[in-house]
C-alpha cells in the first residue's frame, strides 16, 4: 500500500486524534484540504494559529473566549442571580444552542471520578462556592450529565453548597441516562432546562 510522504502523514496522524475522527476520516479530510490548499487548508491554518494564540479560559466562570470574560459573562444583560453549573464548554455552548437559559454560567471542567483520581480539587468547585459567596446568587442550576459521575458531582456540590442556602436543581429528566449534552437536540435541552428540578 501507498504511503503519503512524512508530513502529510504526521497531519494525518494529528487529524486521527480529533473526536470523531479515526484514521480513514482523517485521510479523506487531510485530502480534501491538500486538493482546497488555497481556498481551505490555508485560512484554515491561520485561524488555527490565531485561535492557539488568543484563546483562554474566561477567569470568571471557565468558557473559552478571546478576553479574560467571555461575552456571556461580560453582558450586564444576563441574570446575575442564577448560575448553571456545567462539566464542560461543550456543554455550555449546547445550552445556550438551546436558547432556553438567560442566566450565567460556570465550568467545572470534568466531573469527580475515583477510578480516574478526579477529586474536587481538581474542578472547578472551590471557584464555584467563592463564586456563590461573593455573588448574589438566588439559584444554582446543576446541568450536569446523566451520568454516574455526573450524578456524583451534583450530589457533592449540593452538599457544597447547602450552608450557603443557595436553592440548588438539576435538569429535569429530559435529560436521558448516559445522555451527553452536546449529542442532544435543542429542545431535549430546553424541555429538561424548564422541568429542572429541586435536589
Amino acid at each position: 500500500m501507498a504511503r503519503a510522504p512524512g508530513e502529510i502523514e504526521a497531519l494525518i496522524a494529528l487529524m486521527a486524534r480529533l473526536p470523531g475522527l479515526g484514521p480513514r476520516s482523517a485521510r479523506r479530510a487531510v485530502l480534501h484540504l491538500l486538493k482546497k490548499r488555497t481556498l481551505v487548508m490555508e485560512p484554515l491554518a491561520q485561524a488555527m494559529a490565531r485561535v492557539a494564540q488568543t484563546a483562554r479560559d474566561c477567569r470568571v466562570c471557565g468558557n473559552i473566549s478571546d478576553d479574560d470574560l467571555c461575552p456571556i459573562c461580560a453582558d450586564p444583560a444576563r441574570g446575575r442571580g442564577v448560575i448553571c453549573v456545567v462539566e464542560d464548554v461543550s456543554d455550555l455552548w449546547a445550552l445556550e444552542r438551546a436558547g432556553g437559559f438567560s442566566g450565567r454560567y460556570h465550568v467545572l471542567g470534568g466531573t469527580l471520578s475515583a477510578l480516574d483520581s478526579v477529586g474536587p480539587e481538581a474542578l472547578r468547585i472551590p471557584d464555584l462556592v467563592d463564586r456563590i459567596a461573593g455573588e448574589s446568587v438566588s439559584e444554582v442550576i446543576l446541568a450536569l450529565n446523566a451520568t454516574v459521575e455526573g450524578q456524583t458531582t451534583a450530589h457533592y456540590i449540593a452538599e457544597a453548597l447547602a450552608p450557603s442556602g443557595v436553592s440548588v436543581s438539576t435538569l429535569g429528566r429530559g435529560v436521558p441516562m448516559g445522555g451527553e449534552l452536546d449529542y442532544l437536540d435543542d429542545g431535549t435541552i430546553a424541555a429538561a432546562l424548564a422541568a429542572r428540578r429541586q435536589i
